[in-house]
């Protein structure tokens, strides 16, 4: 495989060229620039700008408070990082809810303003029009059903969505919708594996997972978790791939220490 190929963009077309061909598809997070040029030369298929920046990054309780000013300004950081990638941006809460014509204005200014690709909307049969307007508009919509943040209120909590027939049905009829409508894709969270398996065998686009099970299309962690970075709450789907807490008080532990005892700077450091 030569360098070009390497770093030939990803787009709507390769994605779905990927489940065709049985490829996994690598998608992680991102809400800043350095962190968005290390996925990228990573070889890290799609990025999410997601809404979740509002607790990882903004210290929020939840994704509810994060406007789309906060997402237009991370998105651009991202995109400004990455050569190779997609990058999808979430819609935050009410900026698509209140009506058709909103919805497209708000996904709009992120492809306009921002760079990214495509759009992220929660949610199944509610949102299917908004994702037909949107496609036949020229922007691509990411679906994504089971536990949908955005609900967590309605929901009670975090709860693992799809258990039972009747729950597992309508989550079945609804990425067969999505699809109709449109979507290029969709996120499959936290909800059965059984079921989450059955809608990527029965659906023509990619499914993404975040704690569905190993038979999606591809998976999706937020960084932050992964990395070990981010200590107030982790989901039992996350695996840590690294514990980043723990060096980053050490050093700056250490940069203390040597402020305070005048280790720090030293002479090489001076001019």
């Amino acid at each position: 495989m030569t360098q070009e190929t390497k770093r030939s963009r990803v787009t709507t077309a390769v994605v779905r060229e990927m489940k065709k061909r049985g490829e996994k598809i690598a998608v992680l997070t991102a809400y800043d620039y350095p962190t968005a040029f290390l996925l990228d030369q990573s070889g890290i298929d799609v990025l999410l700008v997601g809404d979740s920046l509002g607790m990882v990054v903004l210290g929020y309780a939840s994704t509810l408070p994060v406007t789309m000013e906060e997402m237009i300004h991370h998105t651009k950081a991202v995109c400004r990082g990455v050569e190779r990638a997609m990058v999808i941006a979430d819609m935050p809460f009410m900026s698509y809810q209140v009506s058709i014509e909103a919805a497209l204005q708000n996904a709009g200014r992120f492809l306009k303003e921002t760079d990214a690709q495509a759009v992220k909307l929660e949610g199944g049969r509610e949102v299917a029009e908004m994702t037909r307007r949107m496609t036949v508009s020229g922007i691509p919509v990411m679906g994504h059903l089971g536990l949908t943040p955005q609900s967590v209120r309605q929901f009670g909590g975090f709860k693992v969505q799809g258990r039972g027939d009747e729950a597992a049905r309508r989550i079945l009829e609804d990425a067969r919708i999505l699809e109709e409508a449109g979507a290029f894709s969709i996120v499959l969270e936290a909800m059965p594996a059984g079921l989450a398996g059955e809608i990527t065998r029965s659906r023509g686009i990619p499914t993404i997972g975040i704690g569905a099970g190993a038979d999606c299309d591809g998976q999706v962690l937020v960084t932050n978790d992964m990395l070990g970075a981010y200590e107030r709450f982790t989901p039992k789907f996350v695996k840590k791939y690294a514990n980043l807490s723990i060096p980053m008080r050490e050093a700056f532990k250490q940069y203390m220490d040597e402020v305070k005892s005048g280790v720090f700077p030293g002479k090489e450091h001076s001019f």
